[in-house]
């Protein structure tokens, strides 16, 4: 069965060993595991689906859905509309935030 080695008493004790505390959620649910739930699913509908942009040919080996993968994780985390970040690409809106709080920043006075 998927998930006994996570659960298993030597893994635990390894976590309490290394003073870490394991996050198991309940059987059967995803809910403690929303966000990565949600990524794969993006994951799947945008990358692994028959017309997807990140595919220019139906994949034939390990290295395809690589390159693919690749292509994606740079595409999400750089250049994606977000609705929560007002639909700009997150890689604008950190440059915008950063620009931002750089102008805050009081003047040090001088020596």
């Amino acid at each position: 069965m998927p998930g006994l080695n996570i659960t298993s008493i030597a893994f635990a004790e390894t976590f309490a060993l290394e003073g870490i505390a394991a996050s198991i959620g309940s059987v059967g649910d995803a809910y403690d595991n929303a966000l990565a739930e949600s990524t794969i699913g993006l994951f799947k509908t945008e990358v692994i689906c028959r017309n997807s942009p990140f595919r220019v040919h139906p994949a034939r080996t390990v290295d395809d859905i690589e390159y693919a993968t690749m292509e994606w994780v740079d595409w999400y985390n750089h250049r994606r509309l977000h609705s929560t970040l007002g639909y700009i690409p997150p890689q604008e809106f950190e440059a915008t935030y950063y620009a931002r709080t750089a102008t805050l920043q009081p003047e040090p006075p001088p020596t």
